[in-house]
């Protein structure tokens, strides 16, 4: 059944890239020029209904939250890697499958650049452990952990917050 929600959320997901007009290669170039600002409300909107809906179903006691540990080699890293391919493709991982479903064929030189990454990533992950991915181990940490305090009040300033630079890119026509 968990396999069925992850095929209906994916296909979901890719239609609302797709509606959003988000896979457009025009869109990537422009959000890194910082000329349009569609992808950023995109992520931004998912995030703000994704915070509110998993602590929601979290404070009822309906999900618990599954974190993965906070390692600031690995995150500087890959961000590095994942914003040189997003620049030089012009595309991000799951823009690129949204493309070629689009039939945008030049997708496919970055859909085989993640796969010969993953490749190399497996291959260099022992090596990996016992370096970058020891340095700044912070374990499995919440903003709301760190600061000390309820999760909804990193929530609510976020979305406030979300709400007014949302308004603001609307009143510069980005």
């Amino acid at each position: 059944m968990q396999l069925m929600y992850g095929l209906i959320t994916g296909i979901l997901f890719g239609f609302l890239l797709q509606k959003g007009r988000v896979i457009r290669y025009d869109k990537q170039i422009a959000a890194l020029r910082l000329q349009d600002m569609t992808i950023l409300k995109f992520m931004l909107s998912h995030i703000a209904v994704a915070m509110i809906g998993v602590y929601f179903l979290y404070d009822m006691g309906l999900v618990k939250l599954s974190l993965k540990p906070t390692i600031l080699g690995g995150v500087v890293l890959g961000g590095l890697l994942f914003g040189l391919g997003w620049g030089l493709l012009g595309y991000c991982p799951g823009t690129s499958l949204g493309a070629l479903g689009e039939g945008r064929w030049d997708s496919i030189w970055g859909i085989m650049g993640m796969l010969v990454g993953a490749g190399l990533y497996a291959e260099a992950y022992p090596y990996l452990q016992k370096t970058v991915l020891t340095w700044g181990n912070y374990g499995k940490i919440t903003i709301p952990q760190v600061l000390g305090i309820n999760h909804w009040f990193v929530i609510i300033p976020f979305i406030i917050l979300t709400l007014l630079l949302f308004r603001w890119f609307e009143k510069k026509g980005l």
